[in-house]
């Protein structure tokens, strides 16, 4: 990519994907910027899972969306328990960083992928407790969002349809 701005412009939620396999190194990568993403109090309230068994992959697909069918590989991102410090914050300020903190690091995710030649989907629709148990997770846990990653069958970026700026955006001067 040519610079950032570039790469936002060219990450798009992608709806089709080609049914190729992502290379693990390449998630790797994705991982490492979620790493290195910012949370209150530092909390990095969160672990990764990584699906890129085939079997699996499929399974994931049934509790999530069918569009995701063809997805190289899906990263399921489970909330950990925040840091007593971030609970501390989070009570004194009566906001839950942590959500915040989830939301940032799908995007650093999305991001890398994107960078890397891959496209995602960030998916908040998908049977949470059947995820859980097929991929081993305590039901204590919450998983917040899936991600499914791979490579779209069509590479022409479509335009964005977003508010004006003059709609979500004042200056106090």
């Amino acid at each position: 990519m040519e610079d950032f701005f570039e790469l936002v412009l060219n990450r798009e939620s992608c709806r089709s994907y080609k049914g190729e396999p992502v290379k693990k190194e390449d998630l790797i990568k994705c991982i490492e910027t979620a790493r290195l993403a910012p949370s209150a109090c530092n909390g990095q309230p969160w672990k990764f899972v990584i699906v890129t068994n085939d079997k699996i992959i499929e399974e994931c697909v049934k509790l999530t969306q069918p569009f995701t069918k063809n997805a190289g590989a899906f990263i399921i991102i489970v909330e950990e328990k925040p840091s007593f410090q971030t609970k501390i914050v989070n009570k004194f300020k009566e906001q839950d960083y942590t959500q915040v903190d989830i939301g940032i690091v799908t995007s650093h995710i999305c991001l890398a992928a994107t960078e890397l030649g891959m496209s995602t989907c960030m998916l908040g629709w998908f049977n949470e407790k059947k995820i859980k148990e097929l991929l081993n997770i305590s039901v204590s846990k919450r998983v917040r969002l899936v991600i499914s990653v791979g490579y779209a069958t069509n590479q022409e970026v479509k335009p964005k349809k977003r508010k004006d700026l003059s709609q979500i955006l004042t200056f106090v001067e």
